[in-house]
């Protein structure tokens, strides 16, 4: 069994930067008998192989690391993985369903953290589309992994609340936190046999797909509320933006206003910024970026492409 007197030996499946708490906090708790992560990726304009975060901070802890290019039908990879005799296994943002014989290798199975209060949104997503649905609450939920998608029973659950100043950085950042523990406090519930295993209501299921670049596109029809909302889930990737002319420009700050007009027609020009009607309201653009140049306030931007009051951008 597993405890602070008598780990776990575990395999932890995991990639990003969000994994790696959570692979921190087992490595001083349990033992860790392998961690697989996919493959390194090519990257930057060299397009030369980079280490995925967690496979960096593994070789970092001298831990046994694996990155198999594909998981389904690896005969060789299900039996080095059968052979470390694991008592269970953790996957966190690994990146791949995991076929059903890998599933059954581990005595107690493997534990999924998932960055939401499933069974709202399940998928690659579901920190940036809590925000961009207005969510003021959202969590790390620990599951039992099933061959569906985020479909397993649940298992333990931690909530957090979501703050009017948080976007998709602040709330990755504390839910890769929020997920280390609660993955901690669930080993610690299994250890004793008192993990609950709760089905997931399938009704009440949401989808979080992986973002698009078409979703940072500013919808002026919307209320300035959900645009604000969708800037602060973008904001990592791909980012908010419009098109004016034949130019997609990016927005790097925005905020509410009370102005009304026109959905998409320039309604005030003042100090450094511009303010855009909406459905509802209006957002204050303070700064942009055009294409191939840095971001700049969104008066200058204004003054240089002749965009005055009653402008539309959209």
């Amino acid at each position: 069994m597993g405890g602070p007197g008598n780990p776990f030996r575990m395999a932890f499946f995991g990639s990003p930067a969000f994994a790696v708490p959570a692979l921190g906090a087992i490595a001083d708790h349990h033992r860790v008998a392998v961690v697989v992560a996919q493959p390194d990726k090519p990257a930057g304009r060299g397009l030369k192989l980079r280490a995925q975060p967690v496979a960096k901070i593994a070789l970092g802890l001298g831990l046994p690391l694996l990155q198999p290019p594909r998981l389904r039908n690896n005969t060789e990879f299900a039996a080095r993985l059968a052979s470390l005799e694991l008592d269970v296994a953790v996957t966190v943002a690994y990146g791949k369903i995991l076929p059903a014989a890998l599933l059954a290798i581990p005595r107690h199975g493997f534990l999924n953290v998932h960055a939401s209060l499933l069974p709202k949104y399940r998928g690659a997503a579901p920190i940036q589309w809590a925000l961009i649905e207005g969510e003021t609450i959202t969590g790390i939920t620990i599951m039992q992994t099933e061959e569906g998608l985020d479909t397993g029973p649940i298992r333990h659950v931690r909530k957090t609340a979501i703050g009017p100043d948080d976007d998709a950085q602040t709330l990755f950042t504390r839910l890769a936190e929020q997920g280390s523990y609660a993955l901690i406090e669930a080993l610690e519930l299994l250890h004793k046999g008192a993990l609950p295993s709760e089905p997931q209501d399938d009704t009440l299921a949401t989808s979080a797909p992986m973002l698009q670049r078409e979703d940072g596109r500013i919808r002026w029809t919307h209320a300035a509320g959900a645009i604000t909302n969708r800037f602060r889930g973008v904001v990592m990737w791909p980012g908010s933006w419009f098109t004016f002319g034949t130019d997609q420009v990016k927005v790097r700050a925005l905020e509410v206003s009370s102005s009304v007009g026109l959905p998409g027609s320039v309604v005030a020009v003042e100090g450094d910024a511009i303010t855009v009607a909406t459905g509802e309201g209006s957002v204050r653009l303070t700064t942009v970026q055009p294409p191939g140049k840095a971001p700049m306030a969104a008066r200058a931007w204004a003054n240089g492409r002749g965009v005055k009051v009653g402008t539309s951008l959209g």
